[in-house]
């Protein structure tokens, strides 16, 4: 397993070049930069004293706000302790014969099912295709019975057209689909988007409010699934897996229509600009292809004598902290993944790999694994 393999870790790297976690940049780890959303933190703290009692066993307040939000039935939703909790019960409760993961992807849904004893394949979707999935070819693959699809996808960025989705979903009514829709909320007219409404038979979608409102501290996730495949995730369901405070985050953001829906208006056209940026800065580069994305986040091809260690380690040295993605199946120790910060951020990372490739990053390493 990757426990100690994801992007985020500035405990470690603070540790290992001996400064304060507070003075590294985290670009590793994909949050919306501009959350959580103003009031949120405030209302937490007034409500702090409230941990000195059970939550609700199920989280049914918070579920049913959820529920209420997309126009679906509360019995068709769970809430749990971040999508993660999911991730890995799923396929204990479904016990598939075989699962197959469209990759690049996330190392825990490999890890999920390597834990159940679950086999597991992977259909890769090809550089050279701009990590577009061709869905002829996933209609080819054989000997499995569930499918694990992040869309938007991490590390990519790439979008799957929700029609385009539906009809691979359509033409195999006997597959289960996971579709974990995580990074959804940072794509314009998401919910036009997102497989929730659509209460396909056969597809169970993941839904995090981690990434976009910036509280992947409080871990909140939801599944969303039609009742024949529910009530198989239900024997594995936890008591008291989402925290009062989290539980509590929910209502409070269900509550303020008007104004989180300003807050994503404002993050999502942030975000387009910022990546815009990126971009355009490194567009005729001859050191680095930055793929387009629909997301927070930029994935990096570094062409020369440059790897994802060497930048990785350069960049540690100036205490900003990417992601290598050197351990996902698919990609190689040419690929790096960045997450999209504030303005003035945004332009230091510009400044630093423009040294980094200058001058070779060839400086002593202090860690390649964090």
């Amino acid at each position: 397993m990757m426990i100690r393999g994801h992007g985020g870790n500035i405990y470690e790297l603070a540790e290992t070049i001996g400064c304060r976690t507070a003075d590294i940049v985290d670009m590793s780890s994909n949050m919306n930069p501009l959350g959580p959303p103003e009031g949120l933190i405030d209302f937490l703290r007034e409500n702090l004293e409230k941990i000195d009692r059970l939550p609700e066993v199920d989280a049914f307040t918070a579920v049913k706000v959820f529920a209420a939000g997309w126009g679906i039935e509360p019995k068709n939703v769970l809430a749990g302790n971040g999508t993660t909790q999911f991730i890995y019960s799923l396929p204990l409760a479904l016990q598939p014969r075989g699962v197959l993961i469209v990759g690049p992807a996330y190392s825990d849904y490999a890890d999920a099912c390597a834990m159940h004893g679950i086999p597991f394949d992977f259909y890769l979707c090809r550089e050279d295709r701009a990590f577009q999935p061709d869905f002829s070819e996933i209609g080819r693959k054989k000997g499995f019975d569930t499918v694990f699809f992040c869309n938007p996808n991490n590390p990519t960025g790439v979008l799957t057209p929700r029609q385009d989705l539906i009809a691979l979903i359509r033409a195999f009514p006997k597959t289960r689909f996971i579709v974990d829709e995580s990074y959804l909320p940072f794509v314009d007219r998401w919910e036009k988007e997102s497989l929730i409404p659509e209460r396909l038979p056969n597809v169970i979608v993941l839904y995090s409010m981690s990434k976009f409102f910036r509280i992947p501290g409080l871990r909140i996730g939801f599944l969303i699934a039609p009742d024949s495949l529910m009530h198989l995730q239900l024997r594995y369901a936890l008591p008291w897996s989402v925290n009062s405070l989290s539980q509590l985050a929910v209502e409070y953001l269900a509550a303020r229509t008007d104004e989180i829906e300003a807050f994503i208006e404002r993050s999502r056209s942030y975000l387009a600009a910022q990546r815009s940026f990126l971009l355009d800065r490194f567009g005729s580069s001859p050191f680095i292809r930055f793929y387009p994305s629909a997301t927070s986040y930029l994935l990096g091809r570094l062409n020369g004598k440059h790897t994802a260690e060497s930048i990785f380690d350069f960049l540690c040295r100036r205490k900003i902290l990417i992601r290598n993605c050197s351990n996902f199946i698919g990609l190689s120790n040419r690929f790096i993944r960045i997450s999209l910060k504030s303005k003035d951020v945004n332009e230091r990372l510009v400044e630093c790999l423009m040294e980094a490739f200058e001058t070779g990053a060839s400086e002593s390493e202090p860690s390649g694994g964090i």
